[in-house]
């Protein structure tokens, strides 16, 4: 196979969910025709469903199995003119960041994926599961959004990248407002739920998009001359290894200052904002808890272990590769920023008597990780943020997995109303053990190695107040540690509550779901090279732009 031209591997890739969900949608269609009854529809949507992201999956190993990480050269490209007369190609292809992120992308929506399914014999018949409900339509917003996130990563074209980071916004919007948590008042009176949190969700990020927006249209009239994939000679482009190659010569320093300041300062700190909104960073994370603790599990699963990921790659792709000037001018902020959300996100989890909100604010505390590597930009600290984001997008959907295991029995999630579940659920502490250690950064673990490079690489940089912002991110880990062996000693250690007699240990789709993840992190915490060799060509072609 001929690795760097006419290959449609990633783009079948891309699209495999898009065919189920079509498939799903004609059914739908052939309904009043066919006369077919509910229950039919709904086993054929959750059949179509599982079989198309295990097919997705089957073909993201493919490309991982072809893949030559010792090049920077991208990889698996498919391009050809979209729309001419603005200069927009359909272009895919991947380099080691892209891919890592693709392949993380299809083994958590296959975990959400099973994850999605009924088992009736751990549920009552007062608490119906979610996924029994609007079933055809949850696969298929649930398949799109599969589409929109691998294209998201895929994409090599800034206007094809803001396409399918729009098509990521709907689908999730709809995941959470219908199937989450239904509308609640807390003590204060403040309304909560499912709805609240969509609406949430999507004005943050939509906040982040307009920006973007602007960011993208200002790059395109900055950039120099481009071709398309058909020859064709264009005066601006929106071809993102040409804008890198442009920037690395310069192109947009030179371009007009906007408002009377620097062109590359203003666009890099609009990007910056659009895509830390996503990460979640301080002060802009306040959706992300109400979003994870509202939204139904597989969605709370694919949140933090893919959508997190979204904001810190445009961070490396657009921030770093475009502007690394100007990444150069704002490292001490974006590495200050970083250590508070480290810092603050550890405090915060402290606090929490919600076993689902606390994860999700460890999410926020593990994702500063990135934010302290990319300030950095060493070798070792790029690599360790690439690793970290794949490292908690394996771990984090095992957190909120063994959450949903808990709420689908108690229909509850409050730590302190448990006590010695290891009593009558040790299978289920024993995977929960395992979780809380990797993410709090147990050696050996896959949270640990991430972590222990982002601070070796910040702590070589040149730069002394990098040591500072070491030390004290590393003080937080103690923090991290904390938390989470106080939530263990509160809900599976000490006398048994016999309030929860009656539960019942894991069962196998719960299996299923959470010991390939327990094997993924245990061999990537002792054998990470498997992700290192994907990154070895292209990390370098990353930070090579930058100064400090």
């Amino acid at each position: 196979m001929d690795l760097t031209t006419n290959s449609l591997l990633l783009t079948w890739t891309v699209f495999t969910p898009a065919i189920g969900l079509a498939a799903i949608l004609l059914l739908l269609a052939l309904r009043p025709l066919a006369r077919w009854p509910q229950v039919f529809l709904d086993q054929a949507a959750r059949g179509i469903g599982v079989v198309t992201t295990v097919v997705a999956t089957a073909l993201g190993i493919a490309l991982w199995a072809g893949f030559d990480g010792s090049t920077a050269a991208l990889q698996f490209i498919h391009r050809t003119v979209w729309m001419r007369s603005w200069n927009i190609e359909y272009f895919v292809a991947v380099d080691g960041l892209s891919l890592s992120m693709v392949v993380l992308t299809v083994v958590v929506f296959l975990a959400g994926a099973v994850a999605s399914l009924p088992w009736w014999g751990a549920l009552d018949d007062h608490h119906p599961h979610f996924s029994k409900r609007h079933v055809p339509g949850y696969w298929v917003l649930f398949l799109l959004l599969e589409t929109g996130v691998l294209g998201t990563f895929a994409a090599q074209d800034f206007f094809l990248f803001y396409v399918f980071w729009e098509v990521m916004l709907l689908p999730m919007y709809f995941l959470i407002g219908i199937w989450g948590a239904p509308p609640r008042r807390d003590p204060d009176g403040r309304v909560r739920g499912g709805p609240y949190a969509a609406i949430k969700f999507f004005l943050y990020t939509l906040a982040g998009s307009v920006l973007m927006l602007l960011a993208m249209i200002a790059i395109y009239y900055a950039s120099g001359p481009g071709t398309l994939a058909d020859g064709t000679a264009t005066q601006h482009t929106f071809n993102l290894p040409l804008l890198a190659r442009q920037a690395r010569e310069g192109t947009f320093l030179r371009a007009a200052p906007i408002l009377g300041l620097d062109f590359a300062r203003v666009v890099f700190v609009g990007l910056f904002i659009g895509f830390a909104i996503k990460v979640p960073m301080f002060p802009f994370h306040t959706w992300l808890p109400d979003a994870h603790v509202d939204a139904p599990t597989p969605i709370s699963v694919i949140l933090a272990g893919i959508l997190l990921k979204t904001g810190v790659y445009g961070l490396f792709r657009f921030n770093l590769q475009l502007f690394p000037g100007a990444l150069d001018w704002a490292s001490y902020a974006v590495g200050v920023l970083g250590v508070v959300n480290i810092v603050y996100g550890a405090f915060v989890c402290m606090a929490q008597k919600d076993l689902k909100k606390l994860i999700a604010y460890s999410s926020v505390s593990h994702m500063g990780f990135c934010l302290l590597g990319l300030a950095a930009g060493t070798p070792q600290a790029v690599n360790g943020a690439i690793f970290q984001m794949v490292g908690h997008g394996i771990v984090s959907p095992m957190l909120f997995l063994v959450a949903g295991v808990i709420y689908d029995r108690a229909h509850t999630r409050q730590i302190e109303a448990f006590g010695g579940l290891a009593h009558r659920m040790p299978e289920y502490a024993a995977v929960t053990g395992l979780a809380f250690m990797a993410s709090l950064g147990l050696p050996g673990l896959a949270g640990f190695v991430g972590e222990v490079l982002v601070f070796l690489g910040s702590f070589a940089a040149t730069d002394p107040l990098f040591r500072v912002l070491v030390s004290i991110g590393a003080l937080s880990v103690i923090i991290t540690a904390a938390y989470y062996l106080w939530t263990m000693q509160r809900m599976f250690l000490g006398p048994f509550n016999e309030a929860w007699a009656h539960l019942m240990d894991m069962n196998w789709r719960e299996r299923i779901t959470l010991y390939p993840l327990a094997v993924v992190t245990v061999v990537l915490g002792v054998w990470p090279v498997p992700v290192f060799r994907m990154l070895e060509g292209t990390v370098g072609t990353l930070i090579g732009g930058l100064g400090h």
